[in-house]
């Protein structure tokens, strides 16, 4: 029931609000997506979507706007062309911004675990701090502290950002 282009988030039916993104965090964004797409595109992985494309983790209490989201080929009926992504992708990356940075670490983090996202990368764009999450069994295991680098076991790729 928000105006449309309203940047929301529906997270175990409680409305998350988000500031519009800096110019900081959407240079990054796109030096990631660029990043991330010549290699699962190289190598025939699947596909990477920018912001915001609505992903509903199930259809009634939880609905986010992450900011890259990888789908691998096998998950690729998830992905309804003329709406948006239903279930769980494959892997999920979130650009901190001011004043959320608990929202992504804490309430997103295990949003993410619970639908059974397998990898979850958080990026500080201020220090270009990056930690990783494994999805291992039910928890997720830190899978890498970085500075400018995600090293996704997922996509069996190391990929420098700065």
């Amino acid at each position: 029931m928000l105006p449309e282009g309203t940047l929301a988030e529906l997270i175990n039916g409680s409305i998350y609000m988000s500031p519009a993104p800096s110019p900081k965090h959407q240079r990054l964004i796109g030096k990631l997506y660029k990043l991330l797409s010549d290699i699962i595109e190289k190598n025939n992985l699947g596909e990477i979507l920018l912001a915001p494309c609505d992903v509903y983790l199930d259809e009634d209490l939880n609905a986010v706007q992450p900011d890259l989201i990888f789908i691998s080929k096998s998950k690729s009926s998830i992905v309804h062309e003329n709406s948006s992504i239903h279930g769980a992708p494959d892997m999920l990356i979130e650009i901190l911004s001011p004043g959320n940075s608990d929202h992504d670490r804490v309430v997103k983090k295990d949003l993410y675990r619970k639908f059974g996202v397998k990898e979850y990368w958080i990026i500080n764009p201020d220090t270009s701090d990056v930690i990783g999450f494994r999805l291992d069994g039910a928890e997720y295991a830190i899978c890498g502290n970085y500075s400018g680098q995600i090293i996704s076991q997922l996509l069996g790729v190391d990929i420098t950002f700065v």
